[in-house]
């Protein structure tokens, strides 16, 4: 039960994010750069205020710094032409096939189940993605994808031993000098509309967000972890009906059962 949980309140979180971002960059006058500095920081400010109330040490490395960086700066630049459904089903597609091509080179095999499982999501995100969406940028696309990569090695990265809340604080904190950076080469007017968009998606939907992902990703195996995430794209395209005008057609409800009944093939209890 506490496992399901942990992982729908992570999925709402990173819907979220696509949803804030895209709001943000659509409506208001922050730039990809700026909310993405302003995103960064909160969310560090929001683990380490965490970490801090209960005593732990911040952990974490450069290197899942990095990745953490380069995920939120494509992510950011790609939602300024690329709507929120396409963008989550875009990105959410790269770090599938990243970790699950990892679980394979690591010797993962999943059993005949898991591999409908898989199959069965996978149709129904392909599906979503075809009718009815416009053709995206193929520069904001090539922006999301990249962002995908970022994320599957951050999350790989995040299966370590270890306090997942620590890393994570720590990761965000070594990526806002780069944050940094980004919005001073890029900032022009921030509105408070648009700070307080990147606020809420630095300080819940990932700051938040990652310290239960990582919870949850201790129960996960690394196929089951990838093919979870595939629910993200279908509460972005839902969220986008109802906070940014995005059409709701039947098709897009059909793939979404596909995909939510692939997900519960993919992490259902093995019988013995």
């Amino acid at each position: 039960m506490r496992q399901n949980v942990l992982v729908t309140a992570a999925m709402l979180a990173f819907a979220g994010n696509s949803l804030l971002c895209r709001l943000a960059l659509r409506s208001t006058a922050i730039d990809a750069g700026s909310f993405t500095g302003i995103r960064v920081a909160a969310g560090a400010l929001t683990l380490w205020l965490i970490l801090r109330l209960s005593g732990r040490v911040v952990g974490g490395s450069w290197g899942s710094g990095a990745a953490l960086f380069v995920y939120a700066a494509a992510f950011s630049f790609a939602y300024v032409a690329l709507p929120a459904a396409v963008g989550a089903l875009l990105l959410f597609g790269a770090v599938q096939v990243s970790m699950i091509g990892y679980a394979v080179l690591r010797g993962e095999r999943p059993g005949g189940v898991k591999l409908a499982g898989i199959a069965l999501a996978v149709l129904g995100l392909v599906l979503l993605l075809l009718p009815g969406l416009a053709a995206p940028s193929p520069v904001h696309a090539a922006l999301m994808l990249a962002a995908g990569v970022a994320w599957g090695v951050y999350s790989v990265r995040g299966r370590a031993p270890g306090d997942p809340t620590a890393a994570t604080a720590g990761n965000f904190l070594r990526a806002v000098p780069f944050a940094a950076a980004l919005a001073a080469l890029t900032a022009r007017d921030v509105d408070a509309a648009g700070a307080l968009y990147a606020v809420l998606s630095g300080a819940v939907a990932s700051g938040l967000g990652y310290a239960v992902w990582y919870a949850a990703l201790r129960g996960l195996g690394a196929t089951q972890a990838a093919t979870v995430q595939l629910s993200v794209p279908v509460l972005a395209a839902f969220g986008g009906v109802a906070l940014l005008g995005e059409p709701l057609t039947p098709r897009l409800v059909v793939c979404s059962a596909a995909i939510l009944g692939g997900i519960a093939l993919v992490i259902r209890p093995e019988r013995l």
